[in-house]
Order: C-alpha cells, then sequence, then structure tokens
C-alpha cells in the first residue's frame, strides 16, 4: 500500500472540499484509514462522519466500496460529491433504482478509473454478479455506513448487513471503516466482531449535541398541537415522524389543508415520488417532511430546525439518530417527542409472531425508551448515559425536565430495598419482575418461582409501578446497577451498588411523570373537543342563549345545541359560521340554522375580554373519507333494512345506531320513519317522541329510560330520539 503518513491533509481537505479546518476527530480518523488499519467511528450525527471516507478516497489509488443502506442517502450523497468536482463520474450508486443501461454506464466509469466512490446497498452487494465485477477492481477500503444495521441489538437491525464480512472475503481483501451515530456499548462490540474488526482503531466521539432541546409532551390532541408549532416556526425547516405509512399521508395532508407546505415520505411510495419530495425538502421548496420511522430518512439537510415524533420509536438508538438531523449546523434544534401508552401497546403488538428473542430483545429496547419518555431525569444525561457516555453536569438547562424540574425527595431507603430484593433472587430478574415483588403482583411467574413467599413480597406496595420503575432508574444511572444485555436486561448489582449495601448515603430522587391517556388523533377530525380550559363565564352565557332560543321556539334546550357542543363553544370562541361547524355535535346544519345569535355572543365576549383564541390557529379538517357515513346516509336514502345495511358494513344495530346519531347530531337530516314503522307501533313511537317535545331536560337515553319505565327497551328509544333530532333539531 502506497504511503500516505507525510501529505497534508489540510490541503486536500480545501483542494476537494473547500474547508480550512478538521472537525473533531476526522483527521485522525482519516490518517488511521490511509494507513490501511480497519477504523471503527462512533460519531453522532452532525459531527461529519461522511468526511471520514470521502477524504481517504479522493486520495488514495482505486475505487472505495461505501455500503449504505438507504438508496436516498445514496443519491444525497452522489449529487454532492459530484458538485465538489467537475468529473461526473467521480461517484456512482449501485442499487435497485438503477435500470440495465444506466448499471452499464456506472462499471464502464468503474473499470476506466474515473470513480473513486462506489454507493452500494448491501443487497447489491451480495448478488454474485457484483460480487465477480468487483473481483476486477482495486479496491481502496471498505466503508461500513449505519454499522449499527449489523447488530440485533441495533435500532435498525438489516439481516443482509452480517454478510458484509464474507462478501469482502470473496471481492478482495482491504481494510474497513465502519461508521455510526449510534451505538451503545453492546452494539460496537456486536458491529467488530461480526466484521472481524475487534483490533481496529476505535474513535468515539461525544454523543452530547448540546444544541438540541429534548421535551416529552403527553399525546392529547396532537395533530392540532403540531399544526400550532409549525405555524408559530413559521419558515422553518423540520421533520415529523410516524409509526405508519397511513399516518404519514394523513398528517402530511392536514398539514397541507392547513396552509403548511409539507410532503409525505416513506417506503411505500415509488422511488420517483420519494425522490422529487426529497429533493423538494432540500431545495426548500416545502418546509415540513413527514416520514415513517420504520423508514428514516436519509437527507442530510444543515438546517432542520425542529424534528417531532408524533409515535415513539422502538428504541432510543432510533431516537437519538432521528432527533439528530436536527440542527446539524450547530444552531437551533427542538426535538419534542408525543409520549401516549397506546403507541407502546401497537409496537407491542408488532413484535408478535416474530422469533421469541427478536420480541425479547425488542421489548427490552422499546421498555428504555419508555423510561426515557417517562423519567424526570434530565433527558441529555439518560441519553449519554444509555450510549455509555457520563454527562456530569446536573442541569443541561435545554430539556423540559431541567427548566421544569420536579420536586425531589431522599430516596436512598427506596434504593436500598430494590437492591436487596435484585439480591435475594440472585440477580437473576428483569426490573418487571422486581417490581411486580415490590408491589406484591401475583401471576404466573412469580407463583412458579414461589416469589410471593418472600418477606419483601410487597413491601412496596404502598407505591406505585411508575414510582418503583423510577427508583430503579435512577439506581442504574447512579452505577449502582447494571443490566445484562446478553441476557435481556437482567438486573445485577455493580461493585459500587454493593458498596452502597454496606455503606448507604442520601440520593436524590424526582418522581416521574404520569401522562394522561388522551385523544391521539387516531379518529378525530380535527375541530373536536379541545384539551385547553373550557371558559365557564363565557358558558353560563352560551347555556343561557340557547335557553332563550329555545323558548322562542318552543323547543327543549338539548333541541338548539347540547353541553358538549356548548362548553367546546366556549373552548374555541367560534366566531364566524366556518368556526362554529367545527365544533363539537355542530356540523354544517346546525350552524346555520341557529348559529348566528351565538356568534355574536361569543364576538362580542371575546372582544370586551381580548382573548386570544385557539382560532387564531385556525385548524382546518381533512374531509372524512369514511365510507360509512356516506354509504348508510345513501342507503337510509333508497329505504334499505337497517338489518341488510349491517351486513353490507358488518356492524350490529347498536353500532349502526351509533353511526346514525353521529350524523343526525352533525345536522344531517335523515328520515328513517320507513324502519320505525316496522319495528314499533304507532302509539309507541307518538309517546316517546312527545317524552322528547314536551318532557325531556337533557335528552339524553338514561333519562328516557326512566321516565318511560320498562315498556320501552333502548333501541326504540333511540330510533325515536334520532327521529326527533333529525325532524326537529336539524
Amino acid at each position: 500500500m502506497k504511503n500516505y503518513a507525510d501529505i497534508s491533509l489540510t490541503e486536500y481537505l480545501k483542494k476537494y472540499f473547500g474547508f480550512d479546518f478538521f472537525k473533531g476527530n476526522q483527521e485522525v480518523i482519516i490518517r488511521s484509514v490511509l494507513s490501511g488499519h480497519d477504523t471503527f467511528v462512533l460519531m453522532p450525527t452532525g459531527g461529519g462522519k461522511s468526511l471520514c471516507y470521502q477524504l481517504p478516497a479522493m486520495i488514495m489509488e482505486g475505487t472505495a466500496i461505501i455500503i449504505s443502506p438507504l438508496i436516498a442517502l445514496m443519491k444525497n450523497q452522489v449529487d454532492a460529491m459530484r458538485g465538489f468536482t467537475e468529473e461526473e463520474g467521480i461517484a456512482h450508486f449501485l442499487n435497485s433504482s438503477l435500470n440495465k443501461a444506466q448499471i452499464t454506464k456506472v462499471k464502464e466509469d468503474i473499470l476506466s478509473g474515473h470513480t473513486k466512490m462506489l454507493y452500494v446497498a448491501p443487497e447489491s452487494l451480495t448478488k454474485e454478479e457484483n460480487i465477480l465485477f468487483f473481483q476486477r477492481l482495486k479496491i481502496s477500503f471498505y466503508a461500513v455506513d449505519e454499522a449499527h444495521c449489523i447488530s440485533e441489538w441495533g435500532h435498525d437491525f438489516r439481516p443482509e448487513y452480517r454478510r458484509i464480512r464474507s462478501i469482502i472475503a470473496r471481492t478482495g481483501v482491504a481494510p474497513i471503516i465502519a461508521l455510526t451515530a449510534t451505538a451503545t456499548p453492546k452494539v460496537q462490540n456486536d458491529i467488530q466482531k461480526n466484521l472481524d474488526m475487534l483490533g481496529a482503531n476505535v474513535f468515539k466521539s461525544s454523543f452530547n449535541r448540546s444544541n438540541l432541546y429534548y421535551e416529552v409532551r403527553p399525546k392529547v390532541n396532537t395533530v392540532k398541537e403540531i399544526i400550532k408549532y409549525i405555524k408559530l416556526h413559521e419558515g422553518k425547516s423540520g421533520i415529523i415522524y410516524c409509526l405508519s405509512r397511513k399516518k404519514v399521508e394523513e398528517i402530511a395532508e392536514i398539514l397541507q389543508v392547513n396552509g403548511i407546505k409539507a410532503l409525505p415520505y416513506h417506503a411505500g411510495m415509488d422511488s420517483i415520488s420519494r425522490s422529487n419530495n426529497q429533493d423538494s425538502f432540500l431545495l426548500e421548496d416545502v418546509d415540513v417532511i413527514v416520514a415513517t420511522i420504520a423508514f428514516g430518512m436519509g437527507i442530510d439537510k444543515p438546517d432542520v430546525r425542529f424534528v417531532i415524533h408524533y409515535n415513539i420509536p422502538k428504541s432510543l438508538e432510533g431516537y437519538y439518530q432521528e432527533t439528530g438531523r436536527a440542527g446539524r449546523d450547530g444552531g437551533e434544534g427542538q426535538c419534542i417527542l408525543f409520549y401516549g401508552y397506546k403507541d407502546i401497546q401497537k409496537l407491542e403488538k408488532f413484535m408478535q409472531g416474530k422469533p421469541l428473542s427478536e420480541q425479547e430483545i425488542g421489548k427490552q429496547l422499546l421498555m428504555d425508551t419508555v423510561a426515557y419518555a417517562e423519567s424526570s431525569i434530565c433527558r441529555r444525561k439518560l441519553l449519554l448515559h444509555y450510549f455509555g457516555e457520563e454527562y456530569p453536569v446536573e442541569n443541561c438547562e435545554h430539556c423540559d425536565n431541567c427548566l421544569s424540574p420536579k420536586v425531589q425527595f431522599e430516596g436512598s431507603r427506596d434504593i436500598e430495598l430494590v437492591l436487596t430484593i435484585i439480591v435475594t433472587v440472585n440477580e437473576r430478574f428483569k426490573a418487571e419482575h422486581i417490581v411486580n415483588i415490590l408491589t406484591g403482583t401475583v401471576n404466573s411467574t412469580i407463583q412458579s418461582y414461589e416469589h410471593d413467599e418472600l418477606d419483601l413480597f410487597g413491601e412496596g406496595a404502598d407505591k406505585s409501578v411508575l414510582f418503583w420503575n423510577s427508583i430503579i432508574r435512577k439506581a442504574l444511572v447512579e452505577e449502582l446497577i447494571d443490566k445484562d444485555i446478553e441476557n435481556y436486561g437482567l438486573l445485577y448489582l455493580t461493585d459500587k451498588g454493593r458498596d452502597f449495601m454496606e455503606n448507604p448515603y442520601p440520593i436524590p430522587v424526582t418522581q416521574d411523570k404520569e401522562y394522561e391517556e388522551g385523544d391521539d388523533d387516531d379518529n378525530m377530525p380535527i375541530g373536536g373537543k379541545e384539551g385547553g380550559a373550557c371558559d365557564e363565564e363565557l358558558l353560563a352565557m352560551l347555556k343561557q342563549e340557547c335557553r332563550s332560543v329555545a323558548k322562542k321556539m318552543n323547543l327543549p334546550p338539548f333541541v338548539i345545541f347540547q353541553d358538549p357542543s356548548l362548553e367546546d363553544m366556549a373552548t374555541q370562541y367560534p366566531i364566524t359560521v366556518d368556526e362554529l361547524k367545527n365544533c363539537q355535535g355542530v356540523g354544517e346544519g346546525k350552524a346555520k340554522k341557529y348559529g348566528k345569535t351565538f356568534i355574536s355572543l361569543i364576538k362580542a365576549y371575546v372582544e370586551e375580554k381580548e382573548i386570544i383564541r385557539p382560532q387564531d390557529m385556525v385548524v382546518k379538517s381533512v374531509i372524512n373519507k369514511s365510507g360509512n357515513k356516506v354509504f348508510i346516509i345513501q342507503s337510509i336514502d333508497k329505504k334499505i333494512d337497517f338489518e341488510d345495511i349491517c351486513r353490507a358494513r358488518d356492524l350490529d344495530i347498536p353500532s349502526l345506531l351509533d353511526e346514525i346519531e353521529s350524523i343526525v347530531n352533525s345536522g344531517t337530516k335523515l328520515n328513517i320513519d320507513y324502519y320505525i314503522n316496522q319495528v314499533l307501533d304507532e302509539d309507541k313511537r307518538d309517546e316517546i317522541f312527545d317524552f322528547f317535545r314536551n318532557e325531556a331536560e337533557t335528552g339524553t337515553l338514561e333519562e328516557a329510560i326512566e321516565a318511560l319505565g320498562d315498556e320501552y327497551d333502548d333501541e326504540e328509544i333511540r330510533l325515536v330520539r334520532i327521529k326527533f333530532m333529525s325532524e326537529i333539531a336539524n
């Protein structure tokens, strides 16, 4: 191998990339590659990993083979490299997006010696025709980018990555540089073992991204919160991560109808659309990209100002890498995670059917992410600890937990109890089992080991599962206990923990947050009940107005607007018909028929009190694409029997009545007389109708059942109430 020891790297850096100096460990890493050593690089997103293989590739003889999992990232980096030089063929990629003619052109450029860098997907690397082609090349080195994909404990495991070493043995041995932005000590060791590079030079940069702000919010009215946030940061670039392709499409569409320049990006899209959307984001034709967590982005954009997670990621490594796309230029980067328990249930459901060992690994990684979300410890400290790095500062002043710290308590006795139980069960169980012993929770595992007969069983039953999980996390952060990752997270005491048992000392602990379960927008059209406080003074005025209007029309007040609708008005402050019809249970028909006086009242109140309304951040809904409601309306218009409607839509009668009530309560008029006349005699129908017309105060089903007695069943009352609301209210 040629000796590159005496060359001036800064001259080449200036020549090829226009930079005057290196960042962090870049120069020593590049010299390691140039000297022919296997090299392992652990560097956070934004630290300049790509340069660590791009510059030596430009300097060294031959072609560097760069293995990357993302087609989008390959295209992005090849385009960037071609921008640094007049030589079009200086960099190429070889993957499934190319046709035969393009592949031929790539191979001609490589064989002619023009190409210094060839990006390949691991799937392309393993094709026999490509292996035979690579055997004809002078390969300067192999770069394994996103090397965490090798490890089953990594956040984006790719089985093809585990074959890389055997392919290299066939294509021609050359030095390897493995690079990743996220790797726990366990994952790092796994990568090095698999690539047979345990003797590699290892360069580990700090994972601390001091410019990033971390925050976790409860998952309540999430879409509306996201829209408000984006409008408050208008013109700034951002990424929103979702769990499913369907949710990506939904969120992108809702953002678009609310005047936000946004596009979707996921693996289910055709490659042309995906590429066009990526380019639109890079060229700043759009401000926001909505993407799936599973697919990832691979977009090297330095001025992303916010990364929002609509769903919790599957692992802390994934979360760290995705948030790392914010503020790569060292500028502002806001990282907001919306957290709700339903996401955990969904991710656990996805794991079902996988091999047991894979489920165990997946659950362990997910629980670490849950711990991060629920903890009240400094988020930066938790993240860095996860990657084997200590953060000595007590308050980072740049995360929600540090900026709004909770009251602490002295927790050494609680920690001592946890450690005692771990020792009592011979350090052979996970956190969940330890917590079950503490809280006195009996299950089959507890009984099979007879741990319900321990003296300490139920010793911590006066405190919650959440509390004991926070104590275990504190003990982990204090390095009193550790997890045996090889054995799926079994807890054991460290030497420091055993010393603590002998000589306990005070340890301040912060109680973790309890996240309330809210509406996570899965089935909620925007404009439903908001999380904001209801204005009680306005609500009283609206109720009085409702009674007044009802009296003039000789109707019960609930026919005009029911209480949930009035409460939503007192939260949203609608001052136009369009705004009013988005309030709960109103709809266009009711808004036009009864809305005028209510709008006038609210408008005068808002002006008098100088109120800043939630509607000042107008959030428009996407038209409901559910076929059920349209089908039901059309079927009732055609007088189709309810049982036939149910069979066509796989519903039962109560569920069908739920749908019909929803349609009618939103102001749509439906004539269901044809069905009522089949199931109810005229006297019964009239008696129920008269009750709602003359006696009902609230209009609820419960009130009617109590007043009318056992002679009528629920279904009969519901049918007539639908008829009443449709004819009188609409």
